[in-house]
């Protein structure tokens, strides 16, 4: 149920944030457009490679860097807030899906290492 519940939020969340990195390359923002493109979308391709992890060691590792990589998807979004570039409605929206794959992603974590 949970690694179903993670792909399928990592997998909304990645297409908001194409979409939100489109709307900012054509306002001009390219820096941190790629930085938000790249960090976004790299947590459910994290996630789905854990789902072939070669050992468990690996299965923790992937879900570890899909953690790293979702703060710093919200760490750019409240960048992007504070300089005026989403408004609060857009950055609530994309922030608690980063928020509740964090929650499920520490979880998961949690029980594969007992």
């Amino acid at each position: 149920m949970a690694k179903s519940k993670l792909l399928n939020i990592s997998t909304d969340l990645a297409i908001d944030i194409i979409n939100l990195s489109r709307k900012l390359q054509q306002e001009k923002e390219f820096i941190i457009s790629n930085q938000i493109g790249r960090s976004g979308t790299s947590i459910g391709a994290n996630i789905r490679e854990a789902q072939y992890a070669q050992s468990k060691a690996d299965f923790i590792s992937k879900f570890k860097i899909a953690l790293k990589e979702a703060n710093e998807t919200a760490y750019w979004l409240h960048i992007l807030l504070k300089t005026e570039c989403i408004d609060n409605g857009v950055c609530k929206e994309l922030n608690s899906k980063c928020s509740t794959i964090r929650f499920l992603l520490i979880s998961s974590i949690k029980t594969a290492s007992k």
